[in-house]
């Protein structure tokens, strides 16, 4: 897991994540399921020039879900919330649309 493009797959953007970027300047992005803490403070460093000063990370469980009588469950992944140094630029996701 070298590249920082591999390890960094999207941001979430959710109620929840917007008010912890406003608030406690914390970053919540979809992760590669085997990147560690490490690697995903360096990708962050790297693709968005800015100082991380901690990175917690959580597995989701995919749910159940069912299509008719056939069931199966969406797919495992990966949650890492990075958090900011003081006096760092935010991340604007959506700055060119």
């Amino acid at each position: 897991m070298t590249r920082a493009t591999r390890v960094i797959l999207a941001p979430v953007v959710t109620e929840k994540t917007a008010r912890m970027k406003d608030e406690t300047r914390t970053l919540c992005f979809k992760v590669a399921i085997k990147a560690n803490k490490i690697e995903i403070r360096e990708a962050v460093q790297t693709l968005f020039k800015v100082k991380v000063t901690g990175v917690r990370t959580m597995q989701v469980h995919g749910k159940m879900v069912r299509r008719g009588r056939n069931t199966g469950y969406t797919p495992d992944w990966k949650k890492a919330y990075v958090t900011l140094a003081p006096g760092e630029k935010m991340i604007e996701y959506f700055e060119g649309t």
